[in-house]
């Protein structure tokens, strides 16, 4: 860790046609996690983003809206900048393809392409995706259509200048073969691959029925194609033709971060213009997957768009970044629901890290006047923590590095659950009660020097949330200037005092559910009255019943048969159990506290006749009992061995 290197790392440049969604909103936030880390990690990062303005598409509405062209993009990369701001998306650079800067590189590499014998002009007869500003041959089109998008095509002809690009397929596939790291996921690698395989045409590079586009160099008539100048903002970004130290510094880029609709233009149609440059390719070009609506890909047309400024209002910003980096696992396709975010904040944010925090302050505040004191002997829980502090940032390290971002957040979440065990194991209400002092101060500082590091591990993921926490601990530094040195234990200093604040994440109360997302999770809720309401049953909130009632339910032993994973949900897992002679699958919250491997064999309580659900997609037939606190479960289980299937009464 803390290489002092650079790290060049983009977004696509978006295309002004509408406001963004949030599926916009979920490659910025990875992008700016990225990027925060490998600042954190004392790297000199570069991260670039833009607009994408020009082509048919633009013209075309501009016109039907009675607007030039400029004036319309004007206007919606503007709201663009506006969302970035919201989100705390830390861009270095903002290119607009309209600005002079960009102008000139698009127009240079046209000519020094076009000198080098790789640009001709001919006449081109053929298909044309004007929303996806995309050329195809008859043979690619699914049943007359834009593979791509569905939508229909155009036929055009016109006279056009093309780019030899079928001269370097094979040059392109012994790289991809030589650099597997160059297209991932390795889904995408591999559909890249037998697209080469399938035979490249030379492409279409420019066209004359409009006019709103950079004009061709060598021929003004002609307005160079879209995805040609689009590309090629990754140069004007890094300081090509304007600034050759940064140029020489940046490029090649070490990660380019794309929508995996777009993965063709971006391992394709971009590596082989940089091999007719004579510049090197980027490292990595990485393909996320979509953000689904429940289940549907977002369209204006289904009236699914989610709108990223009203989900921070709603939310706050930290709770959505949360979620969007949390819930999907990097490279897939993933789904988006209000309840499955509202779950999300409840469960990891205002249960575990903000309940953390919480009780945390006011132990300090309560039993130490609210300084920090210093540390005592240690016992094995001690060691037990600072061992997992350093194992956990070690952890995020090499999944930042393997981008897989859900997996380094889950790991941060491993030493928030394991703190909040270790209140619990070393009862500091009770060592404050015995007297027991110096053991008391031993415990007291370590929740404050997990937190400190927690604040600096969750600080590239969540910005905002980092600053709350340093700023409740009362540490004086700048949390912006920190690095990964300071991961160390040991850095909170005795006599520092922290402040009481307002929850970071209060709990989100709601009426109804919509749709299940869980099943026998445990009920966490932040307790308001401090921890020594945590070891306290509390009288039931739940209305009377009657033994009619109560015999309304079917509860049987049960055994399971087999464990596993829900795919996408890292809190559930998918149970096979055995109920007398019949077998079902149940879907159970239970992730965080069971391995599946360790409930293989166990005879536990179901309720056998609750109405089917879906969770995440995967049918659950019953629910398992659980007995919850804030930071543990355990499942109900049967003290004797009975058959599966005999009655709970």
């Amino acid at each position: 860790m803390g290489d002092k290197g650079k790290y060049y790392i983009t977004t696509p440049i978006y295309y002004p046609s509408d406001k963004l969604h949030i599926g916009h909103a979920y490659t910025s936030t990875i992008a700016d996690s990225i990027a925060r880390w490998h600042r954190f990690n004392g790297k000199d990062v570069l991260f670039l983003t833009g607009s994408d303005e020009h082509g048919q598409k633009i013209e075309r509405i501009a016109t039907s809206l009675g607007v030039e062209p400029k004036a319309y993009v004007d206007r919606i990369v503007g709201t663009f900048k506006t969302l970035w701001d919201k989100y705390d998306i830390s861009y270095d650079d903002f290119v607009r393809t309209t600005e002079d800067r960009h102008h000139k590189v698009v127009q240079e590499v046209f000519r020094r392409i076009y000198a080098k014998g790789d640009i001709y002009k001919d006449t081109y007869e053929g298909w044309y995706c004007t929303p996806c500003e995309a050329f195809w041959l008859e043979n690619k089109l699914v049943d007359g259509r834009c593979p791509d998008c569905g939508r229909p095509v155009e036929l055009v002809k016109e006279e056009s200048y093309f780019f030899r690009q079928s001269k370097y397929a094979d040059r392109l596939l012994q790289h991809i073969e030589n650099n597997p790291e160059f297209i991932r996921p390795e889904s995408r690698r591999n559909e890249m691959v037998n697209f080469i395989k399938s035979g490249l045409e030379d492409l279409c590079v420019s066209r004359t029925t409009f006019d709103w586009g950079i004009p061709v160099p060598i021929d003004e008539g002609h307005v160079i194609y879209v995805w040609f100048d689009a590309l090629t903002n990754y140069l004007t970004g890094a300081g090509f033709l304007d600034d050759d130290a940064a140029f020489d510094r940046y490029w090649p880029a070490d990660l380019h971060l794309v929508g995996k609709e777009i993965v063709r233009f971006h391992t394709i149609i971009w590596p082989i213009i940089l091999m007719a440059l004579d510049l090197p390719l980027p490292k990595t070009v990485f393909g996320h997957g979509w953000l689904l609506f429940g289940q549907d890909k977002m369209s204006k047309s289904k009236g699914n768009v989610v709108d990223p400024m009203e989900l921070a209002d709603e939310f706050g910003v930290d709770a959505v970044r949360y979620f969007l980096l949390r819930e999907i696992s990097f490279g897939q396709d993933g789904s988006f629901t209000r309840q499955a975010l509202i779950d999300r904040v409840n469960a990891d944010l205002a249960n575990d890290l903000g309940n953390l925090l919480h009780r945390s302050v006011a132990m300090i505040l309560r039993y130490r006047d609210g300084v920090i004191p210093e540390t005592g002997p240690l016992t094995k829980l001690e060691k037990e923590v600072q061992e997992l502090a350093g194992i956990t940032a070690r952890e995020v390290g090499r999944h930042i590095e393997a981008l897989e971002l859900n997996a380094a957040l889950s790991a941060i979440w491993r030493l928030v659950g394991r703190a909040n065990k270790y209140i619990d194991e070393a009862e500091p209400w009770s060592l404050n009660k015995a007297g027991n002092s110096q053991r008391l101060d031993t415990v007291l500082y370590h929740l404050g020097e997990i937190l400190r590091i927690l604040a600096l591990l969750i600080k590239s993921f969540l910005p905002t949330t980092g600053s709350k926490i340093w700023a409740q601990l009362g540490i004086g530094d700048d949390l912006e200037l920190t690095t990964f040195a300071d991961t160390r234990w040991g850095g909170l200093k005795p006599g520092t005092r922290v402040k009481k604040g307002d929850p970071i994440f209060p709990r989100i109360e709601i009426d109804a559910v919509n749709e299940v997302e869980d099943v026998a999770a445990p009920d966490n809720r932040q307790k308001a009255g401090g921890e020594e309401s945590m070891e306290k049953v509390a009288s039931s909130d739940k209305p009377l019943v009657s033994i009619d009632d109560f015999a309304k339910l079917d509860l049987r032993v049960a055994k399971i048969k087999a464990a596993e994973p829900v795919s996408g949900a890292d809190r559930l897992l998918k149970l096979q159990i055995e109920i007398g002679d019949e077998e079902r699958q149940i879907v159970a919250g239970i992730a965080q506290h069971y391995q599946p491997d360790e409930l293989v064999g166990k005879q536990i309580v179901v309720v056998a006749n609750l109405k089917p659900a879906k969770v995440r997609g995967v049918v659950s037939e019953g629910m398992l009992l659980a007995a919850s606190t804030a930071d543990n479960l355990s499942l109900v289980t049967i003290e004797k061995d009975l058959p599966s299937g005999a009655r709970v009464k």
